[in-house]
């Protein structure tokens, strides 16, 4: 099966924001990247604006979707929590890469507004799903020591997110290990 330039490119832009930030790539590098010249990028993203705009919408639908899954194939809050680490630790990509939101994140000043409102509503997606997990988790006792669902979620969004840099700066997904271990042995 081959991809379409237009995914090419989302795909090659997504890969090089998540190892190199957003400021990290240029039109000629995805040109590059995909094999086209620059003006074809410019026909399929007219701005760079355009073109994360388009990246952070297909996101939203991948990990939408992947959290969903997550729902759908575990059935205890424990499970959910450890399949949900499993996404974040996969995105580092051994090291190589940040999830896209953390790479975006750190690019912040130079996004458009779209795409930081973008951001906001991902975090507050997550943040609601990690709260119902360990709602669940709380619920039917496959998460140890829960006290207040809402604030288990900010604490380990920021501690997920805090890996993922440490994990990136290291290239090593060791760290990223090390850091959700505690985190990991309440299930």
């Amino acid at each position: 099966m081959t991809v379409d330039t237009r995914t090419a490119l989302l795909d090659a832009a997504e890969y090089a924001a998540r190892a190199r930030g957003f400021d990290g790539f240029s039109y000629a590098d995805l040109a590059d990247s995909v094999g086209i010249r620059k003006a074809s990028v410019h026909y399929h993203f007219a701005t760079k604006a355009d073109l994360c705009a388009a990246m952070m919408d297909r996101y939203g639908t991948d990990l939408g979707a992947a959290c969903d899954q997550i729902t759908a194939r575990h059935q205890t809050g424990g499970a959910r929590l450890l399949a949900l680490i499993a996404l974040y630790r996969d995105a580092l990509q051994g090291g190589k890469t940040l999830c896209l939101c953390v790479a975006l994140t750190g690019s912040r000043a130079s996004l458009p507004d779209a795409a930081i409102e973008q951001i906001k509503a991902f975090r507050a997606m997550m943040l609601a799903r990690l709260t119902a997990v360990f709602s669940a988790g709380q619920k039917d006792s496959t998460i140890k020591y829960v006290s207040d669902p809402g604030s288990e979620a900010c604490a380990t969004l920021a501690l997920l997110e805090g890996a993922h840099l440490t994990a990136r700066a290291a290239e090593n997904v060791g760290t990223f290990d090390d850091a959700v271990r505690v985190l990991k042995s309440r299930c």
